[in-house]
């Protein structure tokens, strides 16, 4: 069984159609889902997973409760740093998510600097990742960090700068290979 990342921005609240039809794709294989607890696209995609009565999924969280799992579904607590606040203390459970994926599925909004270092802790691991940009109106298939570079260029130097300053080294490093 595949392993699919799902997520995205947080000012997401309503799914692309084909993105919709992908994870209805991915129920119909019975791939397993990890999924995030974040209001936004992880609860709407959550919500979509509820609908089918899907099973097959796991809900990440870094707060001791998940603060969102629709389905009632396996939670993983992934603790965050001592001190950490804000995007800090859910970075663990995105870097994890990712380390254990095959494969991810992103709705970004063009904006998020979280969902843009999913979308680079995938390629960096060889899992290719397919992007819905809302903000576009595109949808791209990210398989290493040049096309994930390439995806970068098209966002403002806003975001550009939110990513430099959430990275960790390794990330940069990552990034620069």
């Amino acid at each position: 069984m595949a392993m699919i990342f799902l997520g995205g921005s947080r000012d997401i609240f309503e799914l692309p159609v084909p993105a919709i039809e992908r994870i209805g794709a991915i129920v119909a294989a019975e791939h397993g889902v990890l999924i995030g607890d974040a209001p936004g696209a992880d609860a709407e995609m959550q919500g979509l997973l509820a609908g089918y009565n899907y099973e097959h999924v796991g809900v990440f969280h870094a707060r001791n409760e998940p603060r969102n799992n629709l389905g009632d579904w396996a939670a993983y607590h992934v603790p965050p740093p001592d001190g950490a606040q804000g995007f800090g203390a859910h970075a663990g459970k995105d870097r994890e998510m990712a380390r254990r994926a095959d494969f991810g599925l992103m709705v970004w909004d063009g904006a998020s600097p979280g969902t843009c270092l999913n979308v680079l802790r995938l390629s960096v691991i060889g899992s290719p990742c397919v992007v819905y940009d809302t903000m576009r109106g595109t949808v791209a298939t990210v398989h290493n960090t040049g096309d994930w570079r390439a995806m970068l260029h098209h966002a403002g130097h806003e975001v550009r700068r939110g990513v430099e300053a959430r990275m960790r080294a390794d990330e940069r490093l990552a990034m620069e290979a």
